[in-house]
């Protein structure tokens, strides 16, 4: 009854979801997936595909499965949203941060861009990701030895710890505790979290399903703007409490999805002898009996992975030199995009220009539909024109953005002065179009390429270096964003764009064309490339002497 189709096998990175879509009906995926196939995948029917070897087909697991993923992203992108905007009300910095207030309102003599320059702000906001850092480094081994739902189960338990805290908070001591546990919290979800899915979700258009973790991070950023521009209505000035509580709600899901559903297939073969509860377990997920192919494919791959012990001993031989270097670069310029100027400082920006509390909120809101919009487009794009083409259009219209914004800002703004009408929807459309390259890209495909390219006996490692990277870079520019801006003041703009074009040239000349490779021969896409090809032969030779010797 089903028709075989090809596996691109154990995408691990994963960051899968369905997002809004999953919460319904599976023939809602059809907004975003749009095609003749992905019809049939929405409707359960089994979808062929080139070369087939697996069977499958879209189940209530799948589905629920990307939901979870779906919660954990949609936490990541609150977080982001919510803390640059009760950074920037009036009540919440009276409550936590009197001196930022103060010289706010009654500073004359002090620079635009000095305002909000607080080391305790900051710590406000960078807390959460030195916290995420170090637990993505104690998710990694815990989600190996214990499996996929446990370390899920406490990543959620910790953000809904994490967000009661920030919303009950009656001083700043109980304020940077809950951003501690929501940074745990994240160490450990997005470090398990794409693992599970990725093992339990259809395999094919790699792309596509990537990118919908990033889908559902936009529309986490959008929804906490909406929140953020709502909740600073409210008379009595407590709506921040509201703003911070509000990921609870994604993290309950994610938490209630992880008691429900089983754990990977994967996980299963590794962990125990007893391979037919995990083939029962491939077939309930399949939709199929028939998974022969898949399940050999899986314990063989755990044979492999099992006679690796030093796991980040490994990924540092020469053979996987390319992936490392990947691995640590792609989020590394991902973070030094500039993005977390936008993300976590927009409100603040805006206000630093001198727009109102209320209409900074709502440039911030327009700002995220724009990069929900432009993620959309990416996710039905990426596996037609490929990664390098993103990649190069993003960098480009992101690096024009920052000169011109930058421009204005040390042209028009100075230290003391505001921008009229004018400029400052000028700024906003630059900033706009600034988010859409990102949106387009460095923002998705930060996440999708590294996920790609590991080998199976690297791909946990490799995934802990990416997301330990991007939560360091997160606090670095958290913590040292504000000083920046008061001592570069418009330069700011100017050092980022100086990145943007170090990064665009770094993809068009070593990053290889993964478009349409199956994980298991994407070793083929560095022994062609020109520079990485001559790493990998050297590599592959010695090992062959030793063998010899």
């Amino acid at each position: 009854m089903h028709t075989d189709s090809r596996v691109e096998r154990v995408n691990m990175s994963g960051h899968v979801g369905f997002f809004l879509d999953c919460m319904s009906t599976p023939q809602l995926s059809l907004c975003f997936l749009g095609s003749l196939e992905d019809i049939a995948m929405a409707s359960g029917l089994p979808i062929k595909d080139e070369g087939g070897q697996y069977n499958g087909r879209i189940t209530s697991i799948t589905l629920l499965s990307c939901l979870m993923a779906a919660a954990g992203g949609f936490i990541f992108g609150c977080e982001l949203g919510i803390s640059g905007g009760v950074t920037s009300m009036t009540p919440f910095l009276k409550e936590f941060f009197p001196n930022v207030y103060r010289k706010m309102k009654e500073d004359t003599k002090i620079s635009n861009y000095c305002k909000f320059d607080s080391q305790h702000l900051t710590l406000f906001t960078s807390s959460l990701y030195i916290a995420g850092l170090i637990s993505s480094f104690i998710a990694s081994p815990v989600t190996r030895a214990f499996g996929r739902k446990i370390s899920i189960l406490v990543g959620g338990v910790a953000l809904l710890a994490g967000s009661a805290l920030g919303g009950a908070a009656l001083n700043l001591y109980m304020l940077i505790f809950g951003r501690v546990l929501l940074g745990f919290g994240l160490g450990f979800t997005n470090q398990s979290v794409p693992l599970y899915v990725s093992e339990m979700a259809l395999p094919q258009h790699r792309g596509k399903t990537n990118i919908v973790f990033e889908l559902g991070v936009g529309i986490g950023v959008l929804i906490a703007n909406i929140t953020n521009f709502g909740t600073e209505k409210i008379v009595g000035g407590w709506g921040w409490r509201i703003s911070l509580a509000i990921s609870a709600v994604p993290a309950a899901i994610l938490t209630l999805c992880a008691l429900f559903l089983p754990e990977t297939p994967n996980n299963l073969i590794h962990d125990s002898k007893n391979h037919q509860k995990a083939k029962k377990v491939l077939q309930r997920v399949r939709g199929t009996a028939d998974v022969e192919a898949e399940f050999d494919d899986l314990i063989r791959a755990s044979s492999v992975s099992k006679v690796i012990n030093h796991l980040f001993q490994n990924i540092m031989k020469r053979k996987y030199r390319p992936q490392i270097v990947m691995a640590i670069a792609i989020p590394f310029f991902q973070q030094v995009t500039g993005i977390n100027v936008i993300t976590f400082y927009a409100p603040i920006l805006f206000r630093t220009i001198g727009e109102g509390e209320s209409a900074s909120l709502m440039s911030t809101v327009v700002i995220g539909l724009v990069g929900t919009t432009f993620i959309i487009l990416s996710m039905l794009t990426v596996d037609k024109i490929g990664r390098k083409a993103l990649f190069m259009i993003g960098g480009t219209l992101m690096f024009l953005s920052q000169i011109v914004v930058g421009g204005i800002m040390a042209a028009l703004l100075g230290d003391y002065g505001d921008l009229t009408k004018v400029y400052g929807y000028l700024v906003l459309v630059f900033i706009c179009l600034y988010v859409a390259g990102f949106s387009l890209s460095w923002g998705p495909l930060g996440w999708l390429v590294p996920s790609e390219i590991y080998p199976l006996e690297i791909r946990s490692a490799g995934q802990s270096m990416t997301v330990a990277v991007v939560f360091l870079l997160c606090f670095i520019v958290g913590q040292t964003f504000l000083a920046m801006l008061c001592q570069f003041k418009s330069g700011t703009f100017f050092f980022f764009a100086g990145w943007l074009a170090v990064m665009t040239a770094f993809v068009h000349f070593l990053l290889p064309e993964t478009k349409n490779v199956p994980m298991e021969q994407m070793e083929k896409v560095w022994r062609e490339h020109w520079f990485w090809k001559g790493i990998v032969d050297e590599a592959d030779e010695n090992s062959r002497m030793q063998e010899g010797s």
